[in-house]
């Protein structure tokens, strides 16, 4: 049997430069894959956990754009892969095609 050490963080809790640094960390650390969290304003079936997290993030105005943006920063220091865990509606918000082309620009997985 294979496993994997796949951690879950919200982008953006508790701020920006913390998740780049937690990025790198969890990297660090012998993480196969990290799931990175698109903070959403109603994610009702994530949990209480994540469901804290995602409103302390959005309280930051932590959005799509500036998490990209930080994604470009620190994937290319990261020797493992992030995959952007997102509802669905912040991926209508822009369309499915600009969503995807800007995922596939920045290197990051979807989930």
């Amino acid at each position: 049997m294979k496993v994997a050490l796949i951690p879950y963080i919200t982008a953006g809790d508790p701020d920006l430069p913390t998740t780049a640094e937690a990025l790198k960390v969890l990297d660090c650390c012998g993480s196969d894959i990290i799931e990175l969290g698109l903070p959403y304003s109603d994610p009702l079936a994530d949990g209480p956990i994540i469901q804290a997290a995602a409103a302390r993030s959005l309280a930051r105005e932590t959005n799509f754009d500036v998490v990209i943006s930080m994604l470009r920063e620190v994937l290319p220091q990261l020797s493992c892969p992030v995959s952007q865990f997102s509802h669905y509606n912040p991926i209508l918000k822009p369309g499915l095609g600009k969503f995807m082309s800007i995922i596939k620009d920045a290197e990051v997985q979807v989930k």
